[in-house]
C-alpha cells in the first residue's frame, strides 16, 4: 500500500490535487483557531463544558471540529450549507418547479445550486444571530452593543460562506468531496482527546482491575465498528438486468447483461444526523432554561427523559433513525420510474415481467434492503451509548462520527483509485 502511495505521488496531476486539498484543509484548521471579536473565551469555555453534554450543542461542535465551542469565525462551519442542501432536496420532491429544474440536466442543476447558496446565506444569518443571543445570555461577550452584534453575526455568516467556498474549490480542483472532507478533518481533530480517555481507563484500572476489561472492550468495539461500517458502506444487492437486442440500420444495440445496484446503506449518515439533531432538542431546551429542571414537575420530567444519560434517549434515537432511513430512501429511490425506464430500453429482470410486476419486485427488494440498512445504522449509532453507560465514559455521537469518517475515507480512496486507473497505474487498494 505504501508503494502505491509512492506511485500516486509520482503522477503530477494527482500530486497537485492532493497538495491543493491539503492546503485548503490547512486553511480550514487555521480559521478554526481565529475567534470572532468581543468574545469572553474563559466564560464561554466554562459554560460550554458544563452544558453541552448530550445535546445539540455537542452535535454542532462535532460537525464544526470544535470551532463552535470556541466561537471562532468558522463556528457555523458547513452546517448552514448542509441544512440548505437538505431543505432544497426535500422541496425538489414537493415543488413541481424545482422538480423540473432537477430534470433539466446541467443547467437546471446549476440553478438549483445557486438557490442552495442563497438559502445558505439566509440560514447562516439566522444561525449566527441565534448563536449571538446564546453567547449574550450566557455572559460570554465583552460588549453587548448593536455594533458588536452586527460584527459577530457577520463574522459567523462570512466564515460559513468562506468555508463553503473552500469546499467547492476542493470539488473542482482537489480530490474527494470538499464539504465531506472538511467535516472529516474537523472530527479527526477531536481525536486529540483520545489519549486522555485511554489514560482515564488506565488510572482507574490501577485501582479497579476490571476497568482494564472495559478498555479492551472499548478497543474491540472501535476496531469492530470500523470494519462493520466499511462493510455496511460497500454492501449492496445487485439485481440482474437483461437487455434485448435491437438492430438499427447496420448497428446492433443492447443484448448485454448488467445489474441495478441497491446499496444497503443507501441513505448514508443523514438519518443518524437528523435523528441526533431532533432527539437532542429537549436537552438543549433544558440548557437554555435551567429553571425548568430546578422547579421540577411534568416538563422537567418530560425533557429530562431525553437526556443522553437516560435509556429513553437511546430508544427514541433508534426509532427516529428507522423513520428517517425509510423516509430518505423513499424520496431518493422510485421503483416505478426505474421499471418504466427498463421497459423503454427493452430491459427486463430475469423471471419478472415488465411494468407493474417489475416495480412491485423492486419495491419489495427495496423494503428488505432498507430494513437491513436501518438495523445496521441503529447498531452503529446506539451501541456507543450502551457501551458508554456500561463503562461510565461518555461516547456521545461516536456512531455519527464513525460513519462520516469511514465514509469519507472510502470515498477519497475510490477517487484516488479512479485517477490511477485512468493512467494505467496499479490499483490504489491492491
Amino acid at each position: 500500500m505504501l508503494k502505491t502511495f509512492r506511485n500516486a505521488w509520482k503522477i503530477e496531476d494527482l500530486r497537485k490535487k492532493i497538495l491543493f486539498t491539503l492546503l485548503i484543509l490547512l486553511l480550514f484548521r487555521l480559521g478554526v483557531a481565529i475567534p470572532v471579536p468581543f468574545i469572553n473565551r474563559e466564560a464561554l469555555a466554562e459554560w460550554f463544558t458544563a452544558a453541552s453534554e448530550g445535546n445539540m450543542l455537542n452535535y454542532l461542535d462535532m460537525l464544526t471540529g470544535g470551532s463552535f465551542s470556541q466561537a471562532t469565525i468558522f463556528a457555523l462551519a458547513v452546517t448552514p450549507y448542509i441544512n440548505s442542501s437538505i431543505i432544497i432536496q426535500l422541496l425538489t420532491v414537493a415543488i413541481p418547479a424545482l422538480e423540473r429544474l432537477a430534470k433539466e440536466g446541467e443547467e437546471g442543476q446549476h440553478k438549483i445550486n445557486r438557490i442552495t447558496r442563497y438559502s445558505t446565506v439566509g440560514i447562516a444569518v439566522v444561525m449566527g444571530f441565534a448563536y449571538y443571543m446564546l453567547l449574550r445570555n450566557q455572559s460570554a461577550l465583552s460588549d453587548t452593543g448593536l455594533f458588536a452584534a452586527i460584527v459577530i453575526v457577520l463574522c459567523f455568516t462570512a466564515g460559513s460562506m468562506l468555508i463553503t467556498w473552500l469546499g467547492e474549490q476542493i470539488d473542482s480542483k482537489g480530490i474527494g468531496n470538499g464539504i465531506s472532507l472538511l467535516i472529516f478533518v474537523g472530527i479527526i481533530s477531536r481525536l486529540t482527546n483520545l489519549p486522555s480517555a485511554v489514560m482515564t481507563f488506565v488510572s482507574i484500572g490501577s485501582v479497579y482491575w476490571w476497568y482494564y476489561l472495559y478498555l479492551a472492550l472499548y478497543v474491540l468495539f472501535v476496531v469492530g465498528s470500523v470494519l462493520f461500517v466499511v462493510f455496511l458502506t460497500n454492501a449492496e444487492r445487485r439485481i440482474p438486468v437483461m437487455y434485448a437486442k435491437r438492430v438499427v440500420g447496420r448497428k446492433q444495440y443492447g443484448g448485454q447483461n448488467t445489474h441495478i445496484p441497491m446499496k444497503v446503506n443507501m441513505s448514508g449518515v443523514l438519518p443518524v444526523i437528523f435523528a441526533s439533531s431532533l432527539v437532542s432538542i429537549p436537552a438543549t431546551i433544558l440548557t437554555f432554561f435551567p429553571s425548568i429542571e430546578t422547579k421540577g414537575g411534568f416538563w422537567a420530567s418530560f425533557l429530562g427523559f431525553f437526556k443522553y444519560t437516560n435509556w429513553g434517549y437511546a430508544v427514541v434515537y433508534a426509532l427516529l433513525i428507522f423513520a428517517f432511513n425509510y423516509f430518505y430512501v423513499a424520496i431518493q429511490y422510485n421503483p416505478v420510474e426505474i421499471a418504466n425506464n427498463l421497459r423503454k430500453n427493452s430491459g427486463t429482470i430475469p423471471g419478472i415481467r415488465p411494468g407493474k410486476p417489475t416495480s412491485d419486485f423492486l419495491t419489495k427488494a427495496l423494503r428488505k434492503i432498507t430494513f437491513i440498512g436501518a438495523i445496521a445504522l441503529v447498531l452503529v449509532a446506539v451501541l456507543p451509548i450502551v457501551l458508554g453507560k456500561i463503562t461510565g465514559i461518555s461516547m456521545s455521537l461516536a456512531g455519527t462520527s464513525l460513519l462520516i469518517v469511514v465514509g469519507v475515507a472510502l470515498d477519497v480512496c475510490r477517487s484516488m483509485e479512479s485517477y490511477m486507473l485512468m493512467r494505467h497505474h496499479k490499483g490504489f487498494l491492491e
